[in-house]
């Protein structure tokens, strides 16, 4: 069975540099695409190279320097950051340090020639064939990073609800990230900042590549996405198609099928089970890890379903004098990993195979030549029951030899003869050149036709796109424009959120949470502002909600001003109770001309529930009774007063006239 599979369904790059360099002029690059049938040819620059890629997403870009594409290792990272996630960079000359080109197309038997667009050709074929190294900078962890997609900005009025909205935004959507990666059965570790409103950023490690998760990189209203694969430290190099080497194969039967592969050095190389897989399955599975040389079972006799197997492969048998105890199977696989009892049985077999042909393997690895392959012919002794002696006779038989050429003496041609010679191979020369050209001209006739009919298609797709463009500004435009409502109905949204969770507390006095302390129904609701400033009065306004013939207690009445009283005065509250210091002479004036009590808050018993407080009816009614009687004293003293005032200056304009 041959060790390479074919790639020849899939669309493969082949490039090589044509003209200048990629780490000085701008290169211009030989491209060949390469279905497996056909070829297109074409001279494109570096950035029409990397246009092509986005929009064919070749499975390969194969070249035979890496560095043709890339000025440095962090130019080459950047380059296959860029890279679709179907394309793979593909280095047909070999790993850390690659071949000739001309050297491995020739072992692999496709045709090479020095032209930059022949050499392009020779890599997308070597590729095609599965010949060469992947180049990766890249793990297979992916990091999606959920964050902010707007600045929370420096402050203002709306400063905290404006901060609010956008972590709320940025939750909202690293839920839907997390929803999505578990719906795709993805496993990922989440790190979450949490701030005030919800998450500043949210980052998922997925253990998926890219192409694999079902999140778009992009910004969308007050939150964006970033999507970045977890780099090596280095450049590293896989070949694409792993040697298939020869192995030792246990495999235990039943409703679970369990296979287990072991190199002939010792190492456990894969292990399996399945319970709905059939033999071809589970075949193919085994054909893709190596070249099985033993077969083996942990029962005896080999039952039926093992045997199959064996002959499946061609390869030997092996069951042990009697069945396998399970002890022995735990000791000899304690090293080893391994998911349930059915990979184990199979695993032990393995190994209790390998060590009963493992002095055989080393009597046969001491008589073969160190350029010969050691397992083809462990295989061959082992399953072929051969001789080392005959399988290396036949192996040094296959072995090409170049044939001697037999010897001759050619007569010496005379000058006539020689000339004749000259002519007729000029000739042939020439015949053989106009051919060339006459096929050349036909090309470039079939060229120009395939050019202009191209041509035609392009105009008409550049008109199609063209009013495609004009469709899309207009889809634009309207949703600019709804994603500006969205923007105005989600402040309106928030704005009627707080009044609604204003009201809510304030509607608590309601709650039969009361009933312990309403027992009469003699409650009233009370508003508290801590300190008698603007900032405090604000504050209330904005938690409770302050309304006209409220009660408001003051806990620290002192510091008031003329601003501040008559901002408190607007508010028109049905009595202010004090405590905490006397209220300013300016206060009390504003407070008192615009007819609003004030009281001592010892005179009334306030009780504090949850965020509010609530006193008795009763308290407070005698409390506004008590400032009706006097502040009648007062208007009483302030009209005395006014009247001596009065007479006084009337006393002292009579005594000036009479003077």
């Amino acid at each position: 069975m041959n060790d390479r599979t074919s790639a020849l369904d899939t669309l493969v790059f082949g490039v090589d540099i044509q003209s200048g360099d990629v780490r000085g002029d701008a290169p211009s690059y030989a491209l060949v695409a390469f279905d497996g049938e056909n070829l297109d040819r074409d001279v494109v620059s570096h950035r029409k190279l990397r246009r092509l890629l986005d929009r064919e997403e070749p499975a390969m870009l194969a070249t035979d320097n890496m560095y043709e594409l890339a000025a440095d290792k962090d130019d080459l990272v950047r380059f296959l950051r860029a890279l679709p996630a179907e394309t793979t960079l593909v280095q047909v000359t070999g790993a850390e340090r690659p071949e000739p080109l001309s050297r491995v197309a020739s072992r692999h038997g496709v045709p090479y020639g020095k032209k930059p667009m022949k050499e392009a050709e020779a890599a997308a074929r070597l590729a095609a064939a599965n010949v060469g190294h992947e180049v990766s900078a890249f793990g297979d962890t992916t990091t999606v990073k959920v964050s902010r997609g707007r600045s929370t900005g420096k402050g203002g009025w709306s400063q905290d609800r404006y901060t609010r909205r956008i972590h709320g935004s940025v939750k909202r959507r690293a839920r839907e990230v997390k929803k999505r990666l578990r719906q795709a059965n993805l496993a990922f570790e989440t790190d979450v900042t949490e701030k005030y409103g919800g998450y500043a950023n949210a980052v998922f490690t997925v253990e998926a590549p890219p192409s694999e998760i079902p999140v778009s990189r992009g910004r969308s209203g007050d939150t964006r996405i970033e999507i970045e694969r977890e780099r090596h430290d280095g450049i590293e190099f896989e070949p694409i198609v792993k040697r298939r080497d020869h192995v030792v194969v246990g495999i235990d039967p039943g409703t679970t099928t369990a296979a287990a592969v072991v190199g002939l050095d010792g190492r456990v190389l894969d292990v399996y089970s399945t319970r709905t897989a059939d033999t071809a399955a589970v075949i193919e599975w085994l054909i893709e890890r190596g070249r099985p040389i033993v077969v083996a079972a942990d029962v005896t006799p080999m039952p039926e379903t093992v045997e199959k197997f064996r002959r499946s492969f061609d390869a030997a048998g092996w069951t042990p004098n009697s069945d396998l105890p399970v002890d022995e199977k735990l000791h000899r696989t304690r090293d080893a990993a391994y998911e349930n009892d059915h990979q184990r049985d199979a695993l032990a077999a393995a190994l209790f195979a390998l060590d009963d042909h493992e002095d055989q393997f080393d009597r046969i690895s001491q008589k073969v030549p160190p350029d010969v392959e050691r397992g083809e012919v462990i295989s061959r002794v082992v399953a072929g029951e051969e001789s080392v002696e005959a399988v290396l006779r036949e192996l040094e038989d296959d072995e090409p030899h170049e044939e001697a050429e037999p010897e001759h003496e050619e007569r010496e041609l005379s000058e006539d003869e020689k000339r004749i010679r000259r002519l007729e191979t000029r000739v042939e020369r020439l015949e053989s050149h106009v051919e060339d050209l006459n096929e050349t001209i036909d090309d470039r006739e079939e060229t120009i036709e395939e050019y202009e009919t191209k041509l035609s298609e392009a105009k008409r797709e550049e008109r199609r796109k063209a009013r495609e463009r004009r469709e899309v500004k207009r889809f634009e435009r309207e949703n600019d424009r709804l994603e500006r409502r969205v923007e105005t109905l989600e402040g309106e949204n928030e704005a009627l959120d707080e009044k609604l969770e204003r009201l809510k507390r304030l509607w608590k006095l309601d709650h039969s949470n009361f009933a312990d302390v309403d027992t009469d129904g003699d409650l009233v609701s009370v508003k508290v502002i801590d300190q008698f400033t603007r900032d405090a009065i604000e504050t209330a306004d904005e938690e409770y909600g302050l309304a006209a013939g409220d009660v408001v207690y003051l806990r620290d009445a002192s510091g008031a001003g003329r601003s501040t009283a008559e901002r408190l005065a607007a508010v028109d509250p049905r009595v202010v109770l004090r405590s905490g210091g006397n209220l300013s002479e300016v206060a009390d004036r504003i407070l008192f001309e615009h007819e609003i009590p004030v009281a001592p808050a010892d005179d009334v018993t306030i009780q504090e529930v949850d965020e509010l407080a609530v006193a008795r009816e009763s308290d407070v009614e005698a409390a506004v009774d008590d400032w009706e009687r006097r502040a009648e004293s007062r208007r009483k003293e302030r009209k005395a007063s006014m009247v001596d005032q009065i007479i006084s200056e009337h006393r002292a304009e009579t005594r000036s006239e009479s003077r």
